[in-house]
């Protein structure tokens, strides 16, 4: 893993954007200690860091968000080894509460299956990415000045 946050690190707020990428889809990384160790040790901008993290972040939930869409049930779970009964309650769990839930796609595991869930009901793009942004902003600029509150 320490390869990695180095690959990402090297490549500034092009690098801080791609981990996000990454951490907003269903692969497991975090986006935060990329974010932590560019701010701390490169003297980068942290409200540019913190748009790249938060567009390259959006931009995975997203992707989720679309293999909910096109993907049925059956494949989800196969390829992503979620059960389907676990996936199929979190679709009624949004189903009941709308494309505002994707303020709370950051949060680890569940995040993922929220934004595939609002794929799966075909949940209006422009809003979840608009409630996803806000959401993952927020989260970042927490990161951010939290990281360099703590270590500059």
């Amino acid at each position: 893993m320490e390869s990695l946050n180095e690959f990402f690190i090297q490549y500034g707020y092009l690098g801080m954007a791609l981990a996000a990428f990454l951490a907003g889809t269903f692969v497991p990384f975090s986006s935060e200690a990329v974010m932590g160790a560019l701010l701390v040790t490169t003297g980068m901008d942290p409200w540019i860091t913190i748009i790249s993290g938060t567009v390259g972040n959006v931009a995975g939930t997203m992707f989720n968000y679309f293999i909910g869409r096109i993907w049925d049930v059956n494949k989800i779970s196969k390829i992503m080894r979620i059960k389907e009964e676990k996936l199929l309650g979190t679709k009624r769990y949004v189903e009941r509460k709308g494309s505002w839930i994707a303020t709370f796609s950051f949060l680890p595991i569940v995040g993922s299956a929220i934004a595939i869930a609002l794929g799966m009901l075909r949940a209006n793009a422009w809003g979840v990415m608009l409630y996803s942004f806000i959401g993952k902003f927020v989260r970042y600029i927490m990161v951010a000045f939290s990281a360099l509150a703590l270590f500059v």
